[in-house]
């Protein structure tokens, strides 16, 4: 999977529509050289025909819910030897970010399998697998989907996705004996505030908020390296407030078992118009930074766990 081939393609375990024959892809490195591990599960910005037929809202609309160009944010991985895996579909299509079976009631004809999970807060907000909303709370169909609807997306989409990164994940243990995984994200300025600043009357903005589930999904050492990278370039970070990490962060974090996970959430008013969604002035810049982070955290790994495990994975 290494070499001059730059890119592997993962073909769909089912029929799907034809704008996603490819429905998500891996960047990879020239030569596998770090246990750092990228995905990108919401930037994805291929909304299929059928997709738009079905939803009350337009394609300006349902991009609220985008992580647009947070991809292109973090391209350094391929530089330091680790791979970006990247979803070409939406997160309003469907969520990666979410338990296999989060579904909501609310959006569906007829009666969800047992195994479902129709009670997480996530799914009472109507953002489960299969969002019911976008990210401002607006219905995104103007009907109810079958059952088989979600189940088809689930097999086709989210499971080939997250086997693709566990395979990335064993594969990176399996060469360093460890794998650490950056789950990379944007969030809306406007939600961007951590509480107890706001609550002080502070109104600066977060402009990268680092979540390893409250220490319980990362070495230490690698969220303090990100964060005092980001600082040192100026910027606002706050770990694990508002958002602390979601299902993939909790998922693969499993530092006992050599799997580490971070999740990285950037302010999209730092790189980005949020009312025309056109990269901003300060993209290339913003790009910069992370690439620098992005190459500390792999100077970090070497630091953390080099040495003895690195040679007994060779």
């Amino acid at each position: 999977m290494t070499g001059s081939d730059s890119r592997r393609m993962q073909e769909p375990e089912a029929p799907l529509e034809s704008e996603f024959a490819s429905p998500f892809e891996v960047l990879e490195p020239r030569e596998l050289a770090s246990p750092l591990v990228f995905s990108s599960p919401h930037s994805g910005r291929v909304y299929p025909a059928a997709f738009l037929a079905a939803a009350r809202l337009d394609a300006a609309a349902l991009r609220r819910s985008e992580d647009a160009y947070v991809d292109e944010l973090f391209a350094a991985a391929t530089a330091v030897g680790a791979p970006l895996l990247r979803a070409h579909f939406p997160r309003a299509y469907l969520d990666l970010n979410r338990e296999p079976y989060e579904l909501d009631p609310k959006l569906f004809e007829g009666e969800l399998p047992p195994f479902a999970n129709v009670r997480s807060l996530r799914v009472a907000a109507g953002l489960g697998t299969i969002p019911r909303v976008v990210a401002d709370a607006r219905e995104i169909y103007a009907g109810r989907l079958s059952v088989d609807e979600a189940l088809r997306r689930i097999e086709s989409l989210y499971k080939p996705y997250h086997a693709s990164l566990r395979g990335l994940m064993e594969r990176a243990q399996e060469r360093f004996g460890v794998a650490v995984l950056v789950d990379c994200h944007s969030m809306p300025s406007s939600s961007a505030r951590e509480p107890s600043l706001a609550a002080r009357g502070d109104k600066r903005r977060l402009d990268f908020v680092i979540g390893d589930r409250y220490g319980a999904s990362a070495a230490p050492g690698l969220v303090e390296g990100v964060e005092e990278r980001l600082r040192a370039r100026g910027h606002h970070v706050q770990r694990n407030r508002p958002y602390a990490g979601g299902f993939i962060t909790e998922h693969f974090g499993r530092p006992a078992a050599g799997w580490h996970a971070i999740q990285i959430e950037v302010s999209r008013g730092l790189y980005m118009d949020e009312a025309t969604l056109e990269r901003g002035p300060r993209f290339a810049a913003i790009a910069a930074d992370l690439a620098g982070v992005v190459a500390g955290l792999a100077q970090d790994c070497d630091k953390i766990f080099g040495g003895p495990r690195r040679m007994a994975a060779e």
